[in-house]
C-alpha cells in the first residue's frame, strides 16, 4: 500500500554551517528539562595514531531544536514499549495500523529502538530510559538464544514490514549491530557481558553462513541491498568489539556495496534497491568509508614525510610507492574512488526524494551515509547532519513519532531510525574508533 502524500521540501545548505543551525533551530521553545547527553568543550577522543587530541573539532554540539525533537521521540518510543521488552512494526499486509500495541513485537524494530534510546544518552546503568534499554536487551537475548542454531534469522516471525522491505534476515543483522554496540555498557555485570558476547557471536555466525557467494545477504527484500548493507555494517561493528568475524567474508560483503556504484559514470546498480539510487548508493558510501579514511591517512602521512609530493592524487600508483602491495592499491584506490563521488550522489536532493516520499527505507538510507563520512573523518559530516536535522524535525509528528508513507510505514520504527540520526553527534567516538582499520 503507498500511501499518497507532499514531499518535504530539502534544506539547501550553504558554507555556514554555524549559520544555518542557528536560523533553521532556534525554534520558540522552552529549554528542554530533559537534555540529551552533552559532549563538553575541550572533549578529546582517540585518533587514529592512537593518541589523544585536545582540540573537539570534529564534534557538533546538538542544536536545542534537535534536542527538544529527540526528548519527544524518545517520550513516545518509551510509551510504545511492550511488556514484554519488545516493539514491533507490524506486518506488511497490515501495515496501515500505526497504534504500536496493536502489533506483534520483532527483533528488528527491537533492536533499532534500543539502539536510539543508547545513542541519545541512556545505558544499561543509567539515564531516564534505563529500564527500557534493560528490557529490551533482555528480549534480544532471549531471542537469539532461543533460535535453532542451523536457522540464519532468530525469529520465526514472517512477513513483517522490516522483512518484506528489507530481508528476511533482517533481524538477526539489526540484533548483532545493537549486542555491539551495547556490550561496552556492560563492564558493571561480568556474567552478562559474557553473555551479550555469547550471543553476538550467534549472530555473526548466521549472517555470514546467510550471505551469498557475492558478498550479499540471501533472503532480499523490496529494498534487499539494504539488508546487504546492515549487514556490512553489523559485521564491521562486531569485529571492532572483538567478535569472530571472517575476514574474507567482510570484504566480500565490502565489496558487494562498493559494486553498486561506478565512481566513474557516478551510476549505481538499483537492481536490489527497488529501482532507487538512494537505497544503493548510502550503502556503498557506507562500505568504502573504512578504506577510504585508511587512505586518506597514509597518503597525509607520505607526504607529512615527504615521501610523496604535497600535489600526489591517491591513486593505486601513489599507494604502491608508499608501500601497499599491487592488489591493495587497486582495492583500496577504488575503494577511496568510490566514496568520495558516491558520499556526493547520496546527498543530491534529486537522490535524497528516494522514492518520492517519506518511508523507512529512506530514514535508513540517511543514516547510512551520515555514519559512513564520520567512520571516513569526513569533515563535511556535519554539513549532512544540518541538512538530514532540519528535514526530520520539520516533518515529526504532533504527538512526538515519525512514520513513513510508502513500504515501511511503521511509527516505531521510523522514529527509532530518525531519532538514530538525530543523536548519530553523540556517537561520533565510537564511530571514528570503529573506522580504524586493525
Amino acid at each position: 500500500m503507498h500511501m499518497k502524500t507532499l514531499k518535504f521540501i530539502p534544506i539547501v545548505v550553504g558554507a555556514a554551517t554555524l549559520a544555518f543551525s542557528l536560523v533553521a533551530f532556534t525554534l520558540k521553545v522552552e529549554k528542554p528539562e530533559k537534555p540529551l547527553r552533552e559532549i563538553p568543550k575541550g572533549c578529546v577522543f582517540l585518533t587514529v595514531m592512537g593518541e589523544e587530541r585536545s582540540d573537539s573539532s570534529f564534534m557538533y554540539k546538538t542544536p536545542d531544536g534537535v534536542t527538544t525533537s529527540v526528548n519527544r521521540g524518545l517520550t513516545w518510543l518509551a510509551k510504545a514499549q511492550n511488556n514484554n521488552g519488545g516493539w514491533g512494526a507490524g506486518s506488511h499486509s497490515r501495515q496501515h495500523i500505526m497504534d504500536p500495541h496493536a502489533v506483534q513485537t520483532d527483533p528488528a524494530t527491537t533492536s533499532m529502538v534500543a539502539m536510539a534510546i543508547l545513542r541519545s544518552g541512556s545505558t544499561l546503568t543509567k539515564g531516564e530510559y534505563t529500564a527500557q534499554l534493560n528490557k529490551a536487551l533482555e528480549y534480544i537475548l532471549r531471542a537469539v538464544e532461543q533460535s535453532p542454531a542451523a536457522t540464519y534469522n532468530i525469529t520465526e516471525l514472517t512477513g513483517t514490514q522490516i522483512q518484506t522491505k528489507l530481508g528476511a534476515n533482517i533481524d538477526v543483522v539489526l540484533a548483532s549491530q545493537f549486542l555491539s554496540n551495547v556490550i561496552e555498557h556492560t563492564q558493571h555485570d561480568k556474567a552478562l557481558q559474557a553473555r551479550v558476547k555469547k550471543n553476538l557471536n550467534t549472530c555473526v555466525a548466521k549472517i555470514q553462513r546467510a550471505q551469498d557467494r557475492d558478498g550479499s545477504m540471501t533472503g532480499d527484500g523490496w529494498a534487499g541491498v539494504l539488508q546487504s548493507s546492515f549487514a556490512t555494517t553489523a559485521l564491521e561493528a562486531a569485529q571492532a568489539n572483538g567478535a569472530n568475524v571472517d575476514e574474507d567474508g567482510l570484504r566480500k560483503s565490502r565489496e558487494f556495496q562498493k559494486n553498486n556504484y561506478d565512481a566513474k559514470t557516478g551510476e549505481s546498480k538499483t537492481d536490489r534497491g527497488a529501482g532507487i539510487v538512494l537505497y544503493s548508493v548510502s550503502g556503498s558510501t557506507r562500505a568504502s568509508a573504512k578504506e577510504a579514511r585508511r587512505v586518506q591517512e597514509e597518503m597525509e602521512r607520505a607526504k607529512g614525510s615527504g615521501r610523496l609530493a604535497q600535489s600526489a592524487a591517491p591513486s593505486a600508483e601513489n599507494l604502491e610507492k608508499i608501500g601497499f602491495s599491487k592488489d591493495e592499491a587497486i582495492r583500496y584506490a577504488t575503494a577511496y574512488e568510490v566514496y568520495e563521488s558516491a558520499k556526493q550522489t547520496a546527498q543530491r536532493d534529486d537522490v535524497l526524494d528516494g522514492f518520492g516520499n517519506n518511508g523507512g527505507e529512506e530514514f535508513m538510507s540517511y543514516l547510512q551515509t551520515g555514519e559512513g563520512m564520520i567512520i571516513g573523518k569526513d569533515q563535511s559530516w556535519k554539513s549532512w547532519y544540518d541538512n538530514m536535522s532540519g528535514r526530520l524535525v520539520k516533518i515529526q509528528n504532533n504527538d512526538g513519532s515519525w512514520n513513513g508513507h510508502h513500504c515501511i510505514t511503521s511509527p516505531v520504527f521510523c522514529t527509532a531510525t530518525c531519532l538514530l540520526i538525530l543523536a548519530v553527534n553523540n556517537d561520533v567516538e565510537r564511530l571514528v574508533k570503529m573506522g580504524k582499520e586493525n
